[in-house]
């Protein structure tokens, strides 16, 4: 079975994760998050996929390679400009022909069976069925209205309050016929925002397949750390890949640690964690739950790290407290420090002894704090400092 993956966005409402590495190559347990995706499609019998590369796309072609290390074969289409959703599927369409094909967005973690989900295109007389999903609230998401037969009568995208004629939300993924190339011009366009309206002006036949299980697009840090949950949840015992040099410390699995791990006297940590090789953490540090810490870092004496996510080549001082922060690779950060709830470091950020990153404040790559509290976002310049987009 034939699966098309976009990888076009630049990430931006990610940022400042995003300006090294597109939003696919995200590490979630200390893997780019796409390395996922298609163990996923892999597994579920998709082992034909074209991936669109847009925005740093050479990061993902060398990580994914030919897709033989997952059990698949990959081709790559290049994007020369911006062609939207639709578009960019329709500029791969000589590598899609010859029946049915999945569509999925390159930053989706899922847990859906989307051979159920082929299977159910297939019985239908429908050019395009769309996965949905039921949405407390889903005024961020495009909605529709279903029959009892799954056929789809209304769509609207990010409905307002008096427009949420329904709470079954698009997640994006898409099963295709061929035919469906047929309705999307050589030109910028989107499933939700063009194709949709244009199917059902038409009477063109379009059905909808109602999801179960877990699903996010890591479109922003809230819903990243989420995705690294679930994906935390499904490891179910410890697996130790080399060297591990633990003292009187206490480990509470389930756990990945990588080779050469050094775990310091009276340290807790508790499961479900991932620790990459090389990593240090000294003595008396906490790590809790939903946890993962990159290679090559160095966690100080008397430090805590809660629900964090860390990338590689971290230094976290002593004394400090981290809370469901995101850390990106080689920053520094110093003794006595709080950094809160849905923080955001970017790459090689210098922060001082004795500085409080409040919740929900990024920091862009390469800057340095040298004290006090900070309360909002802080820029640097030389980077581009938009945070809206895709």
């Amino acid at each position: 079975m034939k699966a098309c993956i976009m990888c076009g966005g630049a990430g931006t409402r990610l940022r400042p994760l995003t300006f090294e590495r597109p939003k696919p190559s995200i590490p979630l347990l200390n893997k780019p998050s796409v390395g996922h995706l298609v163990e996923h499609l892999s597994a579920n019998g998709f082992n034909d996929i074209v991936i669109t590369l847009g925005y740093l796309g050479r990061n993902i072609e060398e990580y994914l390679e030919d897709g033989a290390k997952f059990g698949v074969e990959i081709r790559y289409i290049r994007e020369r400009k911006k062609l939207g959703t639709a578009g960019s599927v329709r500029n791969a369409e000589n590598a899609l022909d010859g029946g049915p094909f999945l569509v999925v967005g390159g930053d989706h973690v899922m847990d859906f069976n989307l051979r159920e989900f082929y299977q159910f295109h297939r019985k239908n007389d429908s050019v395009l069925t769309v996965g949905v999903m039921s949405i407390d609230d889903p005024r961020e998401y495009g909605i529709l209205d279903i029959d009892v037969n799954n056929r789809v009568h209304r769509f609207r995208e990010k409905p307002s309050s008096g427009e949420i004629f329904s709470n079954l939300a698009s997640t994006g993924i898409y099963m295709c016929d061929p035919e469906l190339f047929s309705h999307i011009p050589k030109q910028r366009f989107d499933f939700a925002k063009d194709l949709f309206p244009k199917l059902l002006s038409s009477h063109e036949p379009m059905s909808a397949w109602m999801a179960r299980g877990h699903w996010t697009d890591i479109g922003n840090a809230t819903a990243y750390r989420q995705a690294s949950r679930w994906l935390l949840d499904n490891l179910r015992g410890t697996e130790l890949s080399g060297r591990f040099n633990i003292k009187d410390a206490r480990l509470n699995g389930p756990a990945t640690i990588g080779t050469d791990v050094c775990i310091g006297s009276n340290s807790a940590i508790v499961g479900p964690v991932v620790i990459g090789a090389n990593t240090t953490v000294g003595d008396n540090v906490l790590i809790s739950p939903y946890t993962t810490i990159g290679s090559n870092c160095d966690i100080a004496d008397d430090t805590s790290v809660l629900s964090g996510i860390i990338y590689n080549d971290v230094k976290i001082g002593a004394h400090t407290s981290v809370s469901g922060s995101v850390v990106d690779n080689g920053t520094r950060i110093g003794d006595h420090c709080v950094l809160e709830n849905n923080t955001v470091i970017g790459p090689r950020v210098l922060v001082y002894d004795f500085v409080t990153v409040h919740s929900g404040v990024s920091i862009w790559p390469e800057v340095v704090i040298d004290g006090g509290d900070v309360y909002k976002d802080v820029l640097n310049p030389a980077y581009d400092t938009h945070k809206d987009g895709s």
